[in-house]
């Protein structure tokens, strides 16, 4: 026992190569779909210039920016005020390729398809990253709320769409770009906004002193934040900016950043305003209505990003499986195995195919009306569904890889941390639902909608057309009632999701809505993935998988 090959303990076999580089773009055949669809005659070349960064760069930089996580520093060693959050390099090198590649501005500067485009860069950057998606988002949001305010808020405006990044923590006329946050929720309320304690003192000529504290505060780096107080006609709402007009630092304090189970790479803080300098947008009492259509398009965001994290964690799963032996066979030819990832990217298909027909409805909604009401309800319905099956997605996925899954060398505990949050921000799952019956109840241009969206697949499969008549005879007796009962509405948001699903399968992959509605539709609801039986479509499944 003297040679030295006698100190080698094993020889490393039957593990994956490496998953980095991917091409996210070339590989994603229902996204590419999707767009097509969504968005026909528009340049998808900038999605695929972002593609092929998000599975090398941009996956790379996630890892630093989540492992080394924002450090608050309240004060400097003098004992001044500070209030600043740092971030690791990786954070702003993320920051600065969304930025420049249009993810938060894009939808609004940009031509034909031009919202369809920027939601496929949302999708393909939260696949690197989850954690910058939310300063992105709100900044992307917060454009129609900024319109409203006038030529005081022009210059706020027009840095918002910069496609740009400057980081640096001066004044916001300083600065080539901004970024935008937000800050709604009190610890009293919740999701019940009208309850919000804090208080707004006009000074005059639009400008206010807020006194008051957020429990949620979020991406509290950013140069301005949209935020709800009770001025003295009502809760309203107003624009805080990090920085005074005289150019001095505003007194929002930041009390501590919140310990979170996920979303590492991103801040999300307390903050107490001790008479912050702020701008109303909108009408004193209006505040709700003022951010209603930000919250459409941030809810839009929840759904693309939960997505994106199927997505993620499908292609992780399908990878291993791929160059994975186990008894004789790679994974991928195991038949419960194939049957296990074909139902996974089967979810996958369906959430991209609604995701993408709301960005589309998004575009189109200004310009036609049934577009508009169907973007309404079918953003709420989306929010709630597609981030409501992300966390079973990502499990299942995590699953497939056995140990290895649950590992922080890999991705997927990552994405298992995230996958909930989307169902959480902006309003949890049974705020979406009572949106839905809400939207039923008092703007029936949103029902008509989108049952002419579910009639255009009507004949097209039996199942569907069976659900379709129980949905069709479930809404008549709950609009024969006085009174729509509450309970019912996360049956009913579900049901409408599915078969909207269902339908926009059908209509353009016919095999895939076939399978879907067979699988998701009355008998085959509530399966377990892997207890589909695709075997007529696992190939096809899985080829469009990309990997």
């Amino acid at each position: 026992m003297t040679s030295s090959s006698s100190f080698s303990t094993h020889v490393v076999t039957n593990q994956p190569p490496p998953l980095l580089p991917f091409d996210a773009w070339q590989t994603d055949q229902a996204l590419r779909d999707a767009v097509a669809r969504e968005a026909p005659g528009a340049d998808a070349e900038p999605l695929a210039e972002y593609g092929a960064r998000v599975g090398s760069e941009l996956s790379e930089w996630g890892f630093l920016a989540n492992r080394f996580r924002p450090q608050l520093h309240t004060h400097d060693r003098w004992g001044n005020r500070r209030d600043q959050v740092e971030f690791h390099p990786a954070y702003h090198q993320l920051m600065q390729a969304a930025m420049e590649a249009g993810v938060h501005s894009l939808g609004w500067t940009g031509g034909r398809g031009a919202q369809v485009l920027r939601a496929a860069l949302s999708y393909l950057h939260h696949q690197a990253e989850a954690g910058t998606s939310c300063p992105l988002t709100m900044t992307f949001a917060a454009v129609p709320v900024l319109r409203k305010g006038g030529a005081e808020l022009a210059p706020w405006l027009s840095r918002a769409l910069a496609r740009s990044y400057d980081p640096r923590d001066v004044p916001g006329p300083a600065k080539s770009a901004v970024t935008l946050g937000m800050g709604m929720t009190e610890k009293q309320g919740g999701s019940d906004v009208r309850a919000n304690t804090t208080h707004a003192l006009a000074l005059g000529a639009g400008r206010y002193e807020l006194v008051g504290h957020k429990w949620f505060f979020s991406a509290p780096m950013s140069d301005a934040f949209l935020v709800l107080a009770q001025a003295e006609g009502g809760l309203s709402c107003f624009l805080v900016p990090r920085h005074r007009s005289d150019g001095g630092r505003n007194a929002l304090r930041l009390l501590r950043l919140k310990d979170k189970l996920g979303n590492w790479a991103n801040a999300s803080a307390e903050v107490e305003f001790e008479a912050a300098e702020a701008w109303r947008i909108g009408e004193e009492g209006r505040g709700v209505a003022t951010l209603l259509e930000m919250v459409g398009l941030t809810r839009l965001d929840c759904m693309l990003g939960s997505a994106a994290e199927m997505r993620r964690a499908l292609i992780e799963a399908v990878h291993h499986a791929r160059n994975r032996r186990a008894f004789g066979k790679r994974l991928l030819d195991q038949p419960l195995m194939r049957e296990v990832l074909a139902d996974l990217a089967l979810e996958v298909e369906a959430a991209v195919a609604l995701a993408f027909r709301v960005a589309g409805a998004l575009d189109r909604g200004a310009q036609d009306a049934a577009e508009a009401a169907l973007l309404r309800i079918g953003t709420a319905l989306g929010k709630f569904w597609v981030c409501k099956r992300a966390p079973a997605v990502v499990n299942e996925a995590q699953e497939c890889l056995g140990g290895a899954g649950y590992v922080e060398e890999s991705i997927l505990p990552r994405l298992y941390r995230e996958a909930p949050l989307n169902g959480i921000w902006e309003g949890c799952g049974n705020i979406q639902c009572l949106d839905v019956l809400r939207a039923i109840r008092r703007e029936p241009r949103t029902l008509d909608a989108l049952a002419a969206e579910l009639t255009r697949a009507e004949g097209l499969d039996p199942a569907f057309d069976a659900e379709l008549a129980d949905l069709r005879a479930r809404l008549a007796r709950l609009q024969a009632a006085e009174a729509v009962p509450e309970r019912e509405a996360r049956r009913l948001a579900q049901q409408l999701a599915q078969c909207l699903q269902g339908a926009i399968l059908l209509r353009h992959r016919p095999r895939l809505g076939a399978a879907f509605c067979a699988s998701r539709l009355g008998a085959g609801r509530g399966r377990v993935f892997g207890g589909a039986h695709l075997q007529d479509v696992e190939e096809e499944l899985l080829d469009r998988v990309g990997f």
